[in-house]
């Protein structure tokens, strides 16, 4: 072998590795984030965005499309964000967007991202004891099955006000009088509730003096 043939043989080598390098290593560059961040866990009547996201060029170079399961969901469009408001349990499954690039017709395609969707969930409300001592105080707690993400709101005498610290990130807070206790989580933009909590009735010990 020559020295122009020796040359010509390493330039192929080096051509076919930079291709493999370009054609593989950006295939599954793209990404498929979803907002809110906090949960895949979702539930009906919740708003999820999708947001795809090529890393490449710009923003406007590309049409995008959503996959669920494998199939077309959303057909090819130049906006990369999809708002999708969650109407049944079938909207689980898992969610990949592709990229098609305009000038080249080139096509990518991102990591997949899993979701899940219940039905609308009631508040759960627990007291550490449903009778406070005389001068003490109680503890409850307002929680949502197994998810993050959510604030707040507690209401006393049968729902017909509320505590002045609604929409509280802390689940839980300290009563020291008696009454009928509800609660429920709000999260989301626009605001997203779940069914108000079964009540918690809670009763004062009363001190009654020795008569003599």
């Amino acid at each position: 072998m020559n020295v122009f043939n020796l040359i010509m043989s390493e330039v192929s080598v080096f051509t076919v590795v930079l291709c493999t390098l370009l054609c593989t290593g950006h295939a599954q560059d793209a990404v498929l984030t979803i907002e809110p961040s906090w949960s895949s866990l979702f539930f009906i009547g919740e708003f999820v965005t999708f947001k795809c996201d090529m890393n490449e060029g710009k923003d406007t170079d590309w049409k995008y499309k959503i996959n669920k399961d494998g199939q077309d969901f959303f057909s090819y469009r130049i906006n990369k964000d999809y708002k999708l408001k969650m109407t049944s349990t079938g909207d689980s499954g898992e969610y990949q967007c592709f990229g098609l690039r305009m000038s080249s017709r080139d096509t990518k395609k991102s990591n997949t991202v899993s979701i899940s969707v219940l039905d609308k969930p009631r508040a759960t409300l627990t007291a550490g004891t449903t009778i406070i001592p005389v001068g003490g105080s109680v503890t409850l707690t307002c929680s949502v099955q197994s998810s993050d993400g959510w604030k707040y709101e507690w209401f006393t005498n049968q729902r017909t006000s509320e505590f002045p610290n609604r929409d509280q990130q802390n689940r839980d807070i300290r009563v020291s009088h008696g009454g009928i206790y509800s609660c429920r989580g709000t999260r989301g933009n626009p605001d997203y509730y779940t069914d108000i909590s079964d009540d918690v009735i809670i009763d004062i010990t009363c001190e009654f003096s020795n008569l003599v």
